[in-house]
Formats: structure tokens, sequence, C-alpha cells
């Protein structure tokens, strides 16, 4: 279903002024309502990770499992680092899974450890709506981190609706516009144009807003 810029940014816009304000930063989430979808089917299931063009000014919190110079270099970033025996030593300890699942919004993890932190961490991500990722040995851990600061999953779970974060209310209208117009190109090229119902804003204690 298209939508134009315009109602896109008055719907921001909307969206920032309703509700009473609050001691936080407010997020701005978008909700995808789809149609015509059996959430049985893995065709018509979402599970993806969209970069947006823009990082929220309330960046992510991003934490790193490694060893050896990537542990370093994390460590040198000022980053959360796991080693191969933090998760050990944490095997059984779900207090401390759950803390580390709560304090980070994305868990990177050298591929050749994603087996002990699935394990690991994994049963606490998971309810969260988090995951461990995986990424490459020889990666650059700079760049992986600048990337997933503007990193977002889209997914489907019980209900035929995507729900994301694509701002916060300190954020441009403009750049928010160009977060969801990202993100529901996903959409339409995981599921099609066809799939999309209705689209809505609202800030994380805010009312909803119709964009279409």
């Amino acid at each position: 279903m298209p939508v134009d810029d315009r109602s896109i940014i008055e719907a921001v816009k909307a969206a920032v002024k309703l509700g009473k304000p609050r001691r936080f930063k407010q997020s701005i989430e978008l909700i995808v309502v789809l149609k015509d979808v059996d959430l049985k089917s893995p065709e018509s299931r979402l599970r993806e990770i969209v970069y947006l063009p823009h990082k929220p000014t309330k960046e992510p919190v991003v934490c790193i499992v490694a060893e050896g110079d990537m542990a370093l270099k994390a460590k040198e970033l000022g980053l959360m680092v796991l080693q191969r025996a933090d998760l050990q030593e944490m095997r059984g300890d779900r207090k401390k899974a759950k803390k580390i699942a709560s304090e980070c919004d994305w868990v990177l993890v050298r591929a050749d450890l994603m087996g002990l932190a699935g394990a690991v961490l994994g049963p606490a991500l998971g309810p969260r709506g988090k995951a461990p990722t995986p990424i490459p040995p020889t990666a650059n851990i700079e760049d992986m981190v600048s990337l997933f600061k503007r990193a977002v999953w889209i997914r489907t779970r019980n209900q035929p609706q995507v729900m994301v974060r694509v701002g916060d209310e300190g954020m441009d209208p403009d750049k928010i516009k160009d977060n969801i117009k990202a993100v529901i190109g996903r959409i339409e090229e995981k599921l099609g144009t066809q799939k999309i119902s209705k689209i809505y804003l609202k800030k994380t204690m805010g009312v909803p807003v119709r964009v279409i």
C-alpha cells in the first residue's frame, strides 16, 4: 500500500504531540498491520534485520562476545565484552543471563562462539525479542558496532503485525520518515505491498496515529 512522504511526516508530528510528556525520551514506534498472511507458513513469517538510514538519538546498547584482538578492541570502545570463560562461568545462572539480556539491545557474537552464546544467553534473550547475532571473526568491530547502532529487528510473532522502533521524540521528523520507509520497504520486499493493511505510529506511552 503506497504512502507518501507528507502523510508520514504529518503522522510523526502528530504522534510526538499526542500523549503526556514523560521524564524519559520516548521512542517512536511503527506498527504495520498485515492481512491475508498465514503465520504458520515460513513464507509469511518475518524475521529480518533492517539497517535504518538514521540511528536514533537514543542509541541502542551493543554488547560483544569475543576473544583475542576483537575483545580487546571492543573493550577499547567502552563496550560490554563477554569472553568464553565468562559464558562458561555463567552456565546455569539465569539471573546473570537475564541481566545481560536487559542491558544489551544487541549481542554481537564472534561466529565461532555462537554455539556457547546461544546456549547460555539465548533463553534470556529470546523472550525479550532479541537473539545472539553472529559476526565474522575478521570483522572490523568498530564498523560492526556503528552498523548495529542503527539496526532493528522486524518480525512477526503471534499476531499479523510488525512493531518496531524507528526513532525517538528527539529526532528530525524527516529522518524518522526515512527510517519508516526503510522498514516498510523491507516488509513489501518480503511479503508484497498487498499484504500491508494499516500503518500506525505512536510514542512509547502515547496514542496510536494512523498513517494509512
